[in-house]
């Protein structure tokens, strides 16, 4: 009875320190979001830290990308690279969660956090295009090319998307840091707090946009490996999501370019 209170009121807190809606996909948002907070809950049970965790969806995951370029297509191996992967991906939401509700968190957590993730993204196709190499019937050998397109396209879109939160997060602490300068009161209380004291209410997450999100989820990704067990079926379904990508990088590229022109510049 105890264990079952303390595990619902973890849920309860964990499900309370959520990222923001957001620019998450719709699988994110309510698939692996909501499964990395049972696991989050089990492993605060266990006592595990975020980084422990973290490195639980490293073996997770690189156990399923070791069994894509070792082993010859079929369907139990396409079953069980889904499973390897999914479960990983879940488990790399629980870390996250965890340091939330800890309070562990920290630089060298969140560095690891990204390295395995890069490490996951360069290691998946990699181990694609071995499995291109040895075990498919290929029209040409131009289909090798392709693991290696999706490939830069990914990693394009994490180190930008990545390095545009971190200059859009700067740029908003200097802005905070310079409002008591350039727009103090002179009773001492910020404008807000004189219109009431109530912050602005943020927008809903727009429900279109996480479905079109969609496309570029890891989670939605990993399905792909679903169809491993119909080689010909997973060239196809890996190449189509690889053009979907390659798109979604151009606009993100031009997204990413105009919000930060649109920043204030740094003084010389």
């Amino acid at each position: 009875m105890r264990g079952g209170l303390v595990g619902t009121t973890v849920l309860g807190e964990l499900r309370g320190a959520q990222k923001p809606a957001k620019g998450v996909s719709l699988y994110s948002r309510y698939v692996n979001r909501p499964a990395g907070r049972y696991l989050a809950a089990g492993a605060y049970r266990a006592g595990l830290t975020p980084n422990q965790v973290t490195l639980v969806s490293a073996a997770f995951t690189l156990a399923g990308i070791a069994a894509v370029g070792l082993v010859r297509p079929s369907w139990p191996l396409a079953l069980a690279v889904y499973a390897a992967l999914a479960v990983g991906f879940a488990f790399d939401s629980a870390d996250g969660q965890l340091a939330r509700l800890t309070g562990k968190g920290g630089p060298a957590g969140e560095w690891l956090d990204h390295v395995v993730d890069c490490v996951k993204m360069v290691a998946l196709h990699t181990a694609v295009l071995i499995s291109f190499y040895r075990f498919f019937e290929l029209p040409s050998d131009g289909w090798l090319l392709l693991p290696l397109g999706f490939q830069l396209a990914a990693v394009v879109t994490f180190c930008a998307g990545l390095l545009t939160e971190q200059l859009k997060r700067a740029a908003a602490q200097g802005a905070t840091r310079a409002v008591p300068d350039v727009a103090a009161n002179t009773d001492g209380i910020p404008s807000a707090g004189k219109a009431g004291g109530v912050p602005p209410v943020a927008a809903p997450p727009s429900r279109l946009r996480a479905v079109a999100l969609l496309p570029v989820d890891y989670g939605v990704f990993c399905l792909v490996f679903l169809t491993l067990g119909a080689p010909g079926l997973f060239r196809v379904v890996y190449a189509v999501l690889a053009a979907v990508h390659t798109l979604f990088l151009v606009a993100f590229l031009a997204k990413w370019f105009r919000e930060l022109a649109a920043l204030p510049r740094n003084p010389a």
